[in-house]
């Protein structure tokens, strides 16, 4: 697949194809949190993507996201979706909307602590690692519940959900799996009514496999790509 660089086209694009899978499962355009991943976008193509309806952006790295923060126009919602290093979370803590990347006991109890100093209660998403990567973290299907009951007793962090990355395939029905396993998942973990947890976002979904991840339950996808073009890292 081609990406453009045409940021008007692309969201218009994008949106489509998301109220089209979300229509096949069921739902509409308006239960999907689309979040543009902005990781080396300039701010002014971040604005410009403000103006054209896109309210969530995703970075990747701590000092991008502050950067960003700064700058860009006010009002945006700003997600970590990237890896956390304990000794970053200070600085994001009360600037994110959500931490997608929780992934340890210790992340958490960080973040919580970050979130005593500043008053708030911050909401986190576990980081799932469906397909058992090596090259990617989170922690395993198998773990997510005995580390979800863990974390609930932290006071300053709510639990908003669940999110995984999937491998890279050509055919995106090659990982449908991956995305299923994490929706059963977050249904048997909503059904466990632990205290201070809420299931309520399912992100899962990027921008070469979104669609299908839509139609297996995602409720918030991380589409960079597909919104910006190609990007050199």
């Amino acid at each position: 697949m081609t990406f453009s660089d045409d940021i008007s086209a692309n969201i218009k694009s994008v949106m489509d194809r998301v109220r089209t899978a979300a229509e096949k499962s069921g739902r509409t355009l308006d239960d999907i949190t689309v979040i543009a991943v902005s990781k080396t976008v300039e701010v002014d193509r971040i604005n410009k993507a403000r103006e054209l309806g896109i309210l969530n952006f995703g970075e990747n790295k701590v000092q991008e996201l502050l950067n960003k923060f700064e700058a860009a126009a006010p009002g945006l919602k700003w997600h970590m979706i990237g890896h956390l290093q304990t000794n970053k979370v200070k600085y994001i803590v009360d600037k994110v909307e959500l931490i997608h990347s929780v992934d340890s006991i210790r992340l958490a109890r960080e973040i919580d602590r970050q979130a005593g100093n500043n008053g708030k209660k911050v909401n986190v998403l576990v980081q799932v690692n469906v397909a058992g990567e090596e090259t990617k973290f989170g922690i395993s299907a198998r773990e997510a519940r005995q580390f979800i009951s863990a974390i609930s007793l932290l006071k300053n962090i709510k639990v908003r959900g669940l999110m995984t990355i999937a491998p890279y395939a050509d055919n995106s029905d090659d990982i449908r799996w991956v995305f299923r396993e994490l929706r059963k998942l977050f249904i048997d973990i909503s059904m466990e009514n632990i205290d201070n947890i809420s299931m309520d976002y399912l992100s899962m979904g990027m921008s070469n496999d979104f669609e299908v991840a839509i139609e297996e339950g995602s409720n918030m996808v991380r589409i960079g790509t597909a919104i910006f073009g190609p990007r050199n890292y």
